[in-house]
């Protein structure tokens, strides 16, 4: 097993693109399974296309789905700040992804995300594990 760590800073972004850097992870490791994880409670990620309004979409459904009001009770942070701690139920903070010949298998128009809703806390760990595997 290989691992590594990228640290990301997500701003007041909901969305960060991390294809290029876990396509990087995995390139020149040959066939097996690319794990990808958060550590954090209100973080988490998605495969999913970008740049096409997706993003704003995905937030309009997050935002209904998780209002961001004192309905919670985990209050402490930014008012809705419960709302955070609840959307690694929707969003996991995982996700294992294929990958052959050291290329990360995605469709055509499919992307890494980091979904992070939290703006008290923009810097943010994602740990990536190769686990080579295939014919033997």
């Amino acid at each position: 097993m290989v691992t590594s760590e990228l640290s990301v800073d997500s701003g007041s972004c909901r969305f960060v693109e991390l294809t290029e850097e876990i396509a990087g992870f995995c390139s020149g490791h040959g066939d097996g399974l690319c794990h990808i994880f958060v550590p954090h409670a209100t973080a988490g990620l998605a495969v999913m296309e970008t740049g096409s309004g997706s993003e704003d979409d995905l937030s309009a459904a997050i935002d209904r789905l998780l209002p961001r009001d004192d309905r919670y009770r985990h209050r402490h942070g930014s008012p809705g700040h419960g709302a955070d701690h609840v959307l690694p139920a929707f969003v996991a903070p995982f996700l294992v992804l294929a990958v052959h010949g050291g290329r990360l298998l995605l469709g055509t128009w499919q992307s890494v995300v980091l979904v992070d809703t939290n703006a008290d806390n923009p810097d943010r760990r994602v740990l990536l594990s190769f686990l080579p595997g295939g014919p033997s």
